[in-house]
């Protein structure tokens, strides 16, 4: 049976936003007087918004410093930042591969989807310019549960109407890994850093995706 629809994770995938995660979390903390470096970032991958700031709070042994309200103040405030940062974003930004591998697959009726939590998906796809090459964006608040669950990628092949058996899901991190197998797709992992779960073909970056391959797999 053919591959009937691609199912991609945003960020790591279609494009590499994690340096603008860094500096909105960067000028946040500067502003308040507390560290922030590179190692303390990669504890922030995957992991959400909330937890995030919690976590540079435990470093800075800051935790009891504000309310929860306070906290959600200061979130939302870095994603102002975040948000602003991504305004610089232009279809150059795309990451190698991706825009041939999403035209190949409209010419070949093949749907595609993309599976991010980021309520910041649709503004990051439509700087890339691709807004309108997706058949379906998953609606990042109307998911409840977080990767390695399998509900967000179940969610956009519902959507596409087209069985998980029939899917290829596209990521670059561990918990997607998980969540894919866990839905029942085939898994493409991008320079995936394998801790449990492997993904069922490994490629080293966006480049090396093969629409005639993927095409033919599921």
């Amino acid at each position: 049976m053919k591959t009937k629809a691609f199912i991609f994770d945003l960020d790591g995938v279609i494009v590499d936003t994690a340096k603008f995660h860094f500096q909105a979390w960067k000028m946040l903390a500067d502003e308040l007087g507390m560290e922030f470096d590179e190692e303390v970032n990669e504890r922030l991958k995957g992991v959400s918004r909330m937890r995030s700031f919690e976590i540079i709070l435990e470093v800075n042994g800051a935790m009891e410093r504000f309310t929860e309200e306070e906290k959600t103040a200061l979130i939302t405030k870095k994603n102002d930042l975040y948000v602003e940062l991504i305004k610089t974003l232009t279809p150059a930004d795309a990451l190698p591969g991706i825009e041939a591998l999403v035209n190949s697959a409209k010419a070949a009726g093949i749907k595609t989807a993309v599976a991010s939590v980021s309520k910041n998906a649709p503004a990051v796809l439509s700087a890339l310019g691709l807004a309108d090459r997706f058949d379906y964006v998953a609606d990042a608040s109307k998911v409840k549960n977080s990767k390695p669950d399998p509900e967000i990628f179940l969610v956009c092949a519902e959507a596409l109407g087209i069985a998980p058996s029939e899917c290829v899901g596209i990521e670059d991190a561990q918990a997607g890994i998980e969540a894919i197998k866990a839905a029942g797709m085939y898994a493409v992992g991008i320079n995936v850093t394998v801790t449990s779960l492997e993904p069922d073909m490994h490629l080293a970056s966006t480049a090396e995706l093969d629409f005639t391959k993927l095409s033919e797999i599921a």
